[in-house]
Order: C-alpha cells, then sequence, then structure tokens
C-alpha cells in the first residue's frame, strides 16, 4: 500500500514508519519542513492552512497522528489555544485536502484519545458511551469532529481513541522512570481512578488491523482490554523496576502544580475497554499490564 503518515516524528510516528516499510509497504511522511523535500517525503504548513490536494494524491491510507503533548505545560489560556489547533486545524485541514483530492484514500485513520469520556470514575466505557465534560473532552470532540470533511466524501474514518501508550521511549511512563526507578513512586492522589492504558507494538498492530477492517469506522478505544487503577498501576510499575512504589503524591499538590491539566488528565478516572477491537477480532500480545510493562522495559 501507499500509506500517508503525519506526526511522523512522535512516540508513535517514529515506531510505525519503520514498521510499515518492513512490511513493504510505500511510506510517505507529512512534514512542515519547507522544500526541498525527499522522494517519500510532502509539505503541509498547517500554521498557513496550506495543503495542497496534490500533496495527498493516490494513497491507500492516510494516518494522522499530529498533536501537541497535553502535557507539555500548564494550560493556560494560550497553551490551551495551541493544543486546540494542533490538534483541531491540523485536522480540519488534512480532511478538507483529502476530501477535495482526485484519487481519495481508502480510510484515515486520526488519533483521538480517551479523554473524550472527561471522568467518569468506576463507569465502565465503550465506544458507544457519551462525552464527557471539560476542557479536554471537549478538545476531543472538537478533534474527532474536525475529521468530517473526508467522512463526508466517501472516506472511511476511524478515530482512534487511545489510552496511555506504554513505551520506554516516550510518552507517560518515559516520565515515570526516573522517579520509580529511586524508589519514590507511587500513587497519584486517591489512586483509585482508572487509567487505560495499551503496549506500543499493540497500538502498531492496531493501526495496521484498523487500516484492513473495511467494516469498521468511527470511534474505536485503542486500549488494553484490562483497564486498572492507579494504584495497581504504580505497584506493576515498581515490581517490574523491583523498587517500592508506596510514597503517595496528593492530589491537592498535584492541582496546585499542574492546575486543571492534573484534574484532567492523571487525577481523571477513565474505564475505556475495547469493544470494536474485540469485536473485529483483535488478538492482544500484552492484554494486562504486567506483560505490558515487561515488554516496554525489556533491555
Amino acid at each position: 500500500m501507499r500509506v500517508l503518515v503525519s506526526g511522523s516524528t512522535g512516540l508513535v510516528g517514529s515506531a510505525l514508519v519503520p514498521r510499515l516499510k518492513l512490511e513493504g509497504h510505500e511510506v510517505v511522511r507529512l512534514l512542515r519542513c519547507p522544500p526541498p523535500l525527499g522522494p517519500f517525503e510532502a509539505f503541509w504548513d498547517p500554521g498557513a492552512g496550506r495543503l495542497e490536494p496534490d500533496a495527498v494524491e493516490g494513497f491507500d491510507a492516510v494516518i494522522h497522528l499530529s498533536g501537541e503533548n497535553l502535557a507539555g505545560g500548564r494550560w493556560t489560556e494560550a497553551r490551551k489555544r495551541a493544543l486546540r489547533a494542533s490538534r483541531i486545524d491540523t485536522t480540519r485541514l488534512l480532511a478538507d485536502a483529502l476530501g477535495r483530492a482526485r484519487r481519495k484514500p481508502k480510510v484515515l485513520i486520526s488519533a483521538s484519545a480517551v479523554g473524550y469520556y472527561g471522568n467518569r470514575d468506576d463507569e465502565i466505557l465503550t465506544e458507544a458511551s457519551p462525552a464527557g465534560s471539560g476542557f479536554l473532552a471537549t478538545l476531543c470532540r472538537d478533534w474527532e469532529a474536525a475529521t468530517a470533511p473526508a467522512g463526508e466524501a466517501g472516506i472511511r474514518v476511524v478515530l482512534m481513541r487511545s489510552g496511555v501508550i506504554l513505551s520506554a521511549s516516550g510518552g507517560v511512563l518515559l516520565e515515570m522512570l526516573p522517579v520509580f526507578r529511586l524508589g519514590i513512586g507511587g500513587p497519584l492522589g486517591k489512586g483509585s481512578q482508572w487509567l487505560s492504558w495499551i503496549a506500543l507494538p499493540d497500538f502498531l498492530r492496531a493501526i495496521e488491523h484498523l487500516i484492513g477492517a473495511d467494516a469498521i469506522r468511527g470511534a474505536v478505544n485503542t486500549v488494553g482490554p484490562t483497564p486498572v487503577t492507579n494504584r495497581e498501576f504504580t505497584r506493576a510499575l515498581g515490581r517490574a523496576l523491583r523498587r517500592p512504589a508506596v510514597l503517595p503524591v496528593p492530589a491537592p499538590a498535584l492541582r496546585l502544580l499542574f492546575g486543571e491539566m492534573a484534574r484532567e488528565t492523571v487525577l481523571a478516572s477513565q474505564r475505556a475497554i475495547p469493544a470494536q477491537l474485540n469485536a473485529s477480532g483483535f488478538e492482544f500480545l500484552c492484554p494486562d499490564v504486567e506483560r505490558a510493562l515487561g515488554q516496554a522495559l525489556a533491555p
């Protein structure tokens, strides 16, 4: 297949591109670097609203992973605007160009997140569950809605609502490792909030599965089959590192340090299950968090 990938330098993209190439696919990276470009690169400038339809012509699949790091700083009003622009504006720009292309892809796979559901305590969340409230839930809802021009043009659109992607190469786990390796990690807040996670290899395999799953469209909870509480996760990480993980970080301290971001991310509870993936026959290599952490931390 010919596959176009945005966000190819991030945690997922940097692992996905070589994997697709190894399997014989032709991969073109959609980059913000100005021309001249290599033979497997295409240019766009989301800030200027620039993406020519010719740049997205003739692909079998488009995988859209772009977006600024949600945990990159306190959610000031300026930061919120940047987060929305990096997801909603870029997605709308890409979806519009795909919709206007003469040779359209069969599928657009676009990133989203289980933050769509907001803070839901112990409720089990499937793709049919309604959106929650708060900045992150609204961001995810509008992010997904920005794919509409592609869907209206007849392209199958898949929205990957991801949980925490477990990899020692980046993301949340990489940020946690120094503290836990010192033996001073522990639950965040009460520790009873649910964490939806997925091993990076399973996330990559899910992308490939969804490219070929013609019957699947719309939201897909791209999470492992067994969500855990924050307390269970930190204990599992401590065991994997052979370190204690019993020192809690009080919720007031997290809210003081990170404000709204803490309340809607590390202190929020999302007990999502991968109903669509399960129904389609997808099999997880890492169905439990212990195995996922062992895989992520393997030398």
